[in-house]
């Protein structure tokens, strides 16, 4: 599960790169009274929120009420922060591209994971190399993760959407409908990937996110009211997630457990998914964002991203992302 991911720097930094910053959460208040809701979907990528819940880190850092909200699909996550049902959503970098290119007045305030071999290309036996797919039915969701992967393999293999014969369904069903083989190709991610291979042994892994370094990343995106009226929440919801990162790197296996778990799978089947994702630190954010994010990465997802017609009219660094924040941390 993609993605995809990521953008910062200091205010003056982020002025050359074009990105924005606000003064407002530059001074990085105390949390807000209230309640944060945040959207959240079963992908490895976005486990330190429950390591997070696990070790009471939210509160640690002043938040006192956080709601995470489990959703099944991108459209219904879109949907809920497109009408003001949650104030953040964890989403694709392409998602949230799109989003803005349709309006919706949202930013990127930090990359969170790069999917390296946890979103891939699952085939049978009978497709042997991705010139193999001409003709062939894909199952994918459509606006994922998964549809961005599916377009760089075609074009990698020089061959175009209309060369296959798509099959869209949601990323959980995609598997399974290859080990049913009502299909001879998957793309999907974790843990959907692990299921279907210890479901099927023979399957194999044609093409993945480290195929094409940087194309499927993960980001946190907040609402422009929340972050105008509520700085000091998503100051403390970063400082949360680099608490959970360290957390993890000094307690991988215990806190593998619980991802695991809240994704729905269990830590022996997902141990290899694991290693196919990079979780981002704050400092790893303040080195990237405003480099090479959004001098290679951003670019590039824009533009396989628009040829999967998932964006309308080009975004550019300083519509999507607010870099104010991990820069004041």
């Amino acid at each position: 599960m993609l993605s995809l991911r990521t953008l910062k720097t200091t205010l003056a930094a982020a002025c050359c790169f074009g990105l924005i910053a606000s003064a407002s959460s530059l001074a990085a208040p105390a949390p807000e009274a209230g309640t944060l809701k945040m959207g959240i979907e079963p992908w490895l990528g976005y486990g330190q929120w429950h390591v997070a819940t696990a070790h009471n880190l939210y509160k640690q850092q002043g938040l006192d009420n956080v709601e995470v909200i489990n959703f099944a699909e991108d459209k219904d996550i879109n949907a809920a922060l497109a009408s003001g049902q949650i104030d953040a959503a964890n989403i694709a970098t392409h998602t949230a591209m799109g989003m803005i290119s349709a309006g919706l007045p949202v930013k990127v305030v930090l990359l969170l994971d790069r999917s390296q071999t946890a979103d891939a290309m699952l085939v049978s036996k009978d497709v042997t190399s991705l010139k193999d797919l001409k003709g062939k039915q894909v199952a994918y969701e459509e606006g994922t993760t998964s549809d961005i992967l599916l377009r760089s393999a075609l074009a990698k293999a020089g061959l175009k959407y209309s060369d296959i014969k798509p099959v869209p369904m949601p990323a959980s069903s995609a598997g399974s409908a290859l080990i049913a083989k009502r299909v001879p190709v998957a793309v999907t991610y974790e843990p959907y990937l692990s299921v279907a291979m210890k479901g099927d042994p023979s399957l194999k892994m044609l093409y993945s996110g480290a195929s094409d370094p940087g194309l499927i990343s993960d980001v946190l995106v907040v609402r422009d009211d929340v972050i105008k009226n509520k700085p000091g929440q998503i100051a403390a919801l970063i400082k949360t997630w680099d608490a959970a990162v360290a957390h993890y790197q000094a307690n991988t296996t215990a806190d593998r457990a619980i991802i695991a778990k809240a994704v729905g799978a269990s830590v022996e089947d997902l141990n290899t998914a694991f290693d196919g994702v990079k979780y981002y630190t704050l400092a790893e954010n303040k080195a990237v964002l405003g480099g090479e994010y959004s001098t290679t990465t951003f670019p590039h997802v824009l533009k396989a991203a628009t040829e999967a017609g998932i964006i309308s009219q080009p975004v550019t660094p300083a519509q999507v992302i607010d870099a104010s924040f991990v820069n004041a941390q």
